[in-house]
């Protein structure tokens, strides 16, 4: 019987210590996430082809997403990682022949 008392003393102290441990690991990723403000590396520029226009834009987590129509016909995709402003994948839509 004393040996089952100790045992959930054990985990019993165990629980609350991982409980603090997740809570702390919490606050810490929270307090180094900056806000996308404040850590963005400046505006973001991209040249676009030539008479081509901006149909939408999408932020989703850290990606941003520009759907643009193309002069010539179809669709440009351009993926930015919104933090840094650093371009992460271009892909080019064709129209239908």
């Amino acid at each position: 019987m004393r040996a089952l008392k100790v045992l959930v003393v054990v985990m019993g102290v165990l629980l609350v210590a991982g409980v603090i441990a997740l809570a702390m690991l919490v606050t810490v990723r929270v307090e180094r996430g900056a806000p996308l403000a404040q850590a963005s590396a400046g505006p973001l520029r991209e040249a676009l082809p030539a008479g081509s226009r901006i149909i939408a834009t999408e932020l989703s987590g850290d990606r941003l997403l520009v759907r643009v129509a193309l002069a010539e016909g179809g669709e440009q995709l351009l993926l930015f990682d919104a933090r840094s402003g650093a371009p992460v994948a271009v892909i080019t839509l064709s129209p239908p022949r």
